[in-house]
């Protein structure tokens, strides 16, 4: 591992089902210096794997065993053999160009690089209405329970230094990972550094968001998570991007 830029090598898990289409739009915008990616297939009944390997004959396959993005991420974090992990999407939305932003922002001090969609420099091509809405209420609520100042709570495109896996003890499945991973970021006193990112449009197939249904998932986490320890000084926690 440990090739330029960075000293610490960097790993990336793309969970994926049924996402042959966008993988190879999505793999054109890696760098070419990342050390590995992670494929975590979700028993996809496509030709995600094989269009995968034959775009990356590098790549390591972890065959997700439940269900869920959550589980999916999980897995792929427990493979991983970087210093640093990288959490991006298989449907085209999150720019594997980016990374190098979020990974400069680890190596110059950070614990946790958040992705944020409403940073200054960030944006979004597929934020609806209410999701938007949902967002935002959503942020506020866990920015006064945790003192956190987060710009954008439900965004999944996130890095981290590998060592700091088990202050996050991350054990849910589904698609509010991220609010836990966010959460927990913050109870465990980690120093977050949001980035600004910019989310494209899934280029092929159907999301499987739910705005409600999952608004509700992300909402109890949030609660739940409270109970679980005191909210941290709001000055550790976040250096926004500038």
């Amino acid at each position: 591992m440990n090739k330029p830029p960075f000293a610490a090598s960097v790993s990336v898990i793309v969970p994926a089902m049924n996402e042959a289409e966008n993988l190879p739009h999505v793999f054109a915008t890696l760098p070419d210096w990342i050390d590995e990616v992670i494929l975590v297939d979700g028993n996809s009944t496509d030709d995600t794997v094989a269009v995968a390997r034959g775009l990356r004959p590098d790549l390591r396959v972890v065959v997700q065993t439940r269900r869920g993005k959550g589980n999916a991420l999980i897995e792929g974090f427990q493979a991983a053999r970087g210093d640093i992990i990288v959490m991006i999407d298989a449907d085209g939305s999150t720019d594997g160009r980016e990374i190098h932003s979020f990974v400069t922002a680890l190596v110059d001090g950070a614990d946790f690089a958040k992705g944020s969609r409403h940073a200054p420099g960030g944006g979004s091509d597929d934020l609806s209405a209410i999701r938007s809405l949902g967002n935002k209420a959503l942020t506020t609520l866990t920015n006064l329970l945790y003192g956190t100042r987060y710009t954008d709570l439900c965004y999944g495109y996130n890095a981290f230094w590998a060592h700091h896996l088990d202050a996050l003890g991350l054990d849910c499945d589904g698609f509010e990972i991220e609010t836990l991973m966010n959460v927990r970021a913050a109870q465990a006193g980690l120093v977050i550094r949001e980035i600004p990112s910019h989310e494209r449009s899934r280029i092929h197939g159907d999301s499987n968001l739910h705005a409600v249904r999952d608004g509700w998932r992300v909402l109890k986490t949030i609660m739940r998570e409270r109970s679980r320890g005191t909210a941290v000084a709001p000055q550790r926690q976040v250096a926004l991007a500038k």
